[in-house]
């Protein structure tokens, strides 16, 4: 999921296939782990063996990185992270509004992770008179008759979409109206936008499928 987002930073200027992100994106977990641990150093070939992947993939991966490694002792962990989180542009924080507070948008306002790869879930929004005003992870939900105007005074770049199907397109019209140019669409819906807006659809059924065709 974090890899999907990290997409949108290439929407604009797209140098780095959807694929070297993704894997850029658990390389980085690895580093992590490996930090925490008090490990300094990592080879392509752990990267690899912890991923099921070809030892030269990784190598390839890391080519595209402002980073360079040590001959039989591999790359410095601290050195590789930062530069993966440099190339996939961790560091600009991207606001975002969830457009929907049903159990999806709750689940991703009270994931807190996010902000480390620089997103940030500004509040959400709804229709449910019964869900308006509450609070989750200090996160208001407003009315979603608010939207346009709040969009402009938040400088919203990102609208998480987890509505039913039913409203997605409704929804997404509206998102259009209120000038913001990304949706993150978690729906089962492919949205018909402007040409200038950009979607990016994450697939969960697919993703599941893919994961259990051979089981």
């Amino acid at each position: 999921m974090l890899s999907s987002f990290l997409l949108y930073n290439f929407f604009m200027d797209k140098k780095i296939s959807d694929k070297v992100i993704n894997r850029l994106t658990l390389y980085h977990c690895i580093l992590d782990d490996y930090i925490n641990s008090d490990i300094e150093f990592i080879s392509s070939k752990q990267i690899a063996n912890l991923l099921n992947v070809d030892d030269s993939q990784v190598r390839k991966d890391i080519s595209l990185l402002n980073n360079s490694g040590k001959c039989r002792v591999g790359y410095i962990v601290k050195e590789m992270k930062k530069s993966i989180e440099e190339t996939l542009g961790f560091a600009k924080t991207k606001n975002a509004f969830i457009i929907g507070a049903g159990n999806l948008g709750m689940a991703l306002a009270k994931y807190d992770n996010f902000s480390n790869y620089g997103l940030n879930i500004v509040a959400l929004f709804d229709n449910d008179k019964k869900k308006i005003g509450g609070n989750v992870n200090h996160k208001v939900i407003l009315d979603i008759e608010k939207l346009p105007n709040l969009c402009r005074k938040s400088n919203i770049d990102i609208a998480i979409l987890t509505v039913p199907k039913e409203f997605a397109q409704s929804t997404a019209d509206y998102i259009v109206k209120s000038q913001i140019k990304y949706i993150w669409n978690f729906t089962p819906v492919v949205l018909n936008v402007p040409k200038d807006v950009q979607v990016w659809n994450e697939n969960l059924m697919g993703n599941f499928l893919q994961f259990t065709y051979s089981i």
